[in-house]
């Protein structure tokens, strides 16, 4: 079986508005429900959970109803940064049943544009290889400061992936990850990916992703989303 785990645990400070950035909505839709939608369409996704901001349950049950999101069947608590919420989502899978090689999905609940191609993708890479990231090889020049404003080197981008989700892996390997990590001391790892990568001895396989399959963080970001939602391919393109 594929579950996708949408972490949505996050209150969104860095936005600066009155409500958490994946309840706000854009096109008469919250953004998560637009990401819910997403895995809701692809028919190798047998069952949704989201890891949910305390206090926003009801409201994302509600909105999930609303919007015919039958795949939704569990909703589990937040934690206090993202690798905590992330424990609790595959935790709580667990404890729902979910078989130890089951797929997990990790999936931002701001990443809204996900495709059906790198869902699809993401499966096929985690089946054959175990380990399955979303990721894009870095286009931009880089540079490394200390404070932020100045800088006298730089980082060759070659070698550079600019990490996206969903990340997939079979449920015993990212629960035995977390136990290592949690044995380690390990317990603010900004991403799945960041966190194997601390762990080490695991080769994470990369699945191409798309510059469409933005991030939510900013309201520039929420302006890039609308013009994306409403543009469409010229009929010319190759």
């Amino acid at each position: 079986m594929n579950y996708a785990l949408i972490i949505a645990g996050g209150s969104g400070n860095r936005m600066g508005q009155d409500i958490p950035k994946q309840f706000m909505h854009v096109d008469n839709c919250p953004v998560i429900i637009h990401t819910l939608k997403a895995f809701q369409r692809h028919p190798d996704i047998n069952g949704i959970a989201v890891v949910c901001l305390a206090g926003w349950e009801t409201v994302l049950q509600s909105y999930a109803n609303q919007f015919s999101i039958d795949k939704l069947r569990w909703i589990f608590p937040g934690g206090s940064n993202g690798q905590e919420s992330i424990h609790n989502g595959i935790y709580g899978l667990r404890q729902e049943g979910c078989s130890d090689d089951d797929l997990v999905l990790i999936h931002d609940a701001v990443r809204p544009l996900i495709s059906q191609d790198i869902i699809s993708s993401n499966i096929a890479i985690c089946k054959k290889y175990g380990y399955a990231i979303t990721g894009i090889q870095c286009r931009e020049a880089i540079l490394e400061s200390d404070d932020g404003f100045a800088s006298d080197r730089s980082i060759p981008r070659d070698k550079l992936i600019r990490t996206q989700t969903p990340q997939t892996f079979r449920l015993k390997n990212i629960i035995a990850a977390h136990e290592e990590a949690r044995q380690r001391g390990i317990t603010n790892s900004v991403a799945s990916c960041t966190l194997l990568a601390e762990l080490g001895g695991r080769e994470m396989h990369i699945v191409p992703g798309s510059e469409k399959n933005i991030k939510i963080t900013t309201v520039e970001d929420l302006e890039i989303l609308k013009a994306l939602m409403n543009t469409h391919a010229e009929s010319w393109l190759k």
